[in-house]
């Protein structure tokens, strides 16, 4: 475990990035990066439940911790993950405070929890580590709620409130689609709406975060108070970086070709 939750609550910002190719060689290559954390989008990314083992693995030594997206709360989705050794999960689309305690109660084992008992797991060392697992899990795995829909803002303090949530996560792009003012990052519901979960987690005791791809919003989200901040994606890096050598290329061959007949 690398420590993502103790260091939220020492106040730290921690960046981290999208892993939505499903590929275990990009996961390792971001990992390798500098990132604080890095997300498997199993909501939205190319990858299935069964790619998600081999990019942990491609994971497990960098200094990044990795996170798991699941597709919603239901239990079996959660408990799956985790024991192939998560070290948090986020939660897609949550609406109430009773939506936010079932995702904290599916990421840790009885009383605290209703996460099932398996030894034999990659995320207990296949059994050799299991008690010191159960000793610090519940310390180290990391719970992100996401906060996506109108709804939710009416009930940011019951979410913020619930034990074991500790990071409210807000969807620029479902959130604004939901607000009827898609992709209108600037327009004042949106402002207002990022202002009201950032005061609901600090009062809470707990962080926010904010996922966006043009590394000049930094400072603007920053200074709102959000601390867990995530720009880009594995897709996207490739992307960006294959058009720019194709472009840079086409120019040079444009140069190179100039006054021929």
């Amino acid at each position: 475990m690398k420590n993502l939750k103790k260091r939220l609550k020492q106040g730290e910002t921690l960046h981290g990035c999208w892993l939505n190719l499903g590929s275990a060689v990009t996961a390792e290559i971001v990992g390798r990066a500098g990132f604080d954390w890095v997300l498997i989008d199993l909501e939205h990314g190319a990858g299935e439940e069964k790619d998600v083992m081999s990019q942990l693995q491609a994971l497990e030594h960098s200094n990044t911790a990795a996170l798991v997206r699941v597709e919603s709360a239901a239990g079996q989705r959660i408990h799956r993950v985790l024991d192939m050794g998560a070290e948090g999960i986020m939660c897609p689309h949550i609406n109430n405070g009773r939506e936010a305690a079932m995702v904290a109660k599916g990421l840790h084992y009885p009383p605290a929890g209703t996460r099932g008992v398996a030894k034999m797991v990659r995320a207990t060392g296949f059994g050799q580590h299991f008690a010191e697992y159960y000793a610090s899990a519940t310390e180290n795995i990391l719970g992100i709620v996401q906060i996506e829909t109108a709804q939710a803002l009416d009930h940011l303090d019951e979410i913020a409130a619930v034990p074991n949530i500790d990071v409210l996560f807000i969807g620029p792009a479902d959130l604004s689609m939901d607000l009827g003012i898609f992709g209108q990052f600037d327009h004042p519901r949106f402002k207002d709406a990022l202002r009201a979960t950032v005061n609901a987690a600090q009062k809470a005791g707990k962080a926010t975060g904010i996922l966006f791809f043009n590394p000049d919003d930094y400072t603007t989200y920053h200074q709102l108070g959000i601390r867990f901040i995530g720009c880009g994606a594995d897709a996207t890096f490739v992307a960006d970086g294959s058009r720019a050598m194709a472009a840079r290329m086409q120019a040079m061959r444009s140069t190179h070709n100039a006054g021929k007949p």
